[in-house]
């Protein structure tokens, strides 16, 4: 009898389990939206680039193997957030940026078209616009994704950033997509959790004055950038969790961030 109650319980919990994996909230396709972070890996030109160095690799004398890497790089490079503190002083750092704005549901913006033809090419506030005629406007809390088709480019700096060359004299030659003034203000009123993109900066690549990140990052709105598969999300109906390494006083740092996919999308 002991034994009958026994893999009666055993059934009834694994029924319960069964019927709880079902209910999962987290249950659809899960989306990398992350580019892999190694040597290749685009970084802004004044930037330190990414080092990934072997401190141990292989079979030790007690039989067993192991590998330890030593890294270094710059918060700015590959996929990664930008603290509000990179450009507003007195803002969160990366380790303060509440979780209510690196998780919610995503709104994916479209202007592939527009930045194909125009590498310099600023989002206008019609973009959104027209985005919100299709499904009501933007609510609080929405990390919001501009999709501009770069991400095609990775890792070839010179396709992707409009130049290879590194240093100062580098960011002259800087070519690519990104928000306009409008557009920032825009997602300021709409009070966005957060703004990504598939680019290497919220503002365009000729920006001299920042104006993006200075009225985004200044209402403690943080960005994320260099973002990847961004064709893979619907405009609405994904969920996004993008989780930075918790950098003390960072104004930026390494990002991975993926998007769920509910069943049915």
């Amino acid at each position: 009898m002991a034994f009958r109650r026994m893999a009666v319980s055993i059934a009834a919990a694994a029924l319960a389990l069964g019927t709880a994996r079902a209910e999962s909230p987290l249950q659809g396709e899960w989306i990398d939206l992350t580019h892999t972070l190694d040597e290749t890996s685009v970084f802004w030109p004044t930037a330190e680039a990414f080092h990934h160095d072997a401190e141990s690799f292989g079979q030790t004398e007690g039989g067993y193997f192991y590998s330890a890497y030593n890294i270094r790089t710059s918060e700015h490079g590959g996929t990664h957030l930008d603290a509000p503190i990179h450009f507003a002083e007195g803002a969160q750092t990366a380790d303060e940026v509440p979780l209510d704005r690196l998780i919610g549901p995503a709104a994916v913006i479209d202007v592939t078209e527009a930045s194909g033809s125009d590498r310099d090419y600023r989002f206008t506030a019609q973009d959104v616009l027209d985005w919100e005629a299709r499904h009501g406007e933007i609510a609080p809390g929405t990390i919001v994704l501009f999709r501009t088709g770069f991400s095609k480019f990775w890792p070839d700096r010179e396709a992707y950033m409009g130049t290879a060359e590194r240093g100062a004299e580098a960011v002259a030659q800087l070519h690519f997509p990104g928000l306009s003034e409008e557009v920032a203000r825009l997602l300021k009123a709409r009070d966005v959790a957060a703004v990504g993109l598939d680019t290497p900066s919220l503002d365009y690549g000729q920006s001299k004055d920042f104006i993006a990140h200075r009225v985004l990052l200044g209402a403690q709105i943080p960005g994320f950038e260099n973002v990847t598969n961004l064709d893979r999300l619907p405009e609405w109906g994904a969920s996004v969790i993008a989780l930075p390494a918790k950098i003390g006083k960072g104004s930026g740092a390494p990002l991975r961030i993926v998007a769920l996919l509910p069943k049915g999308e």
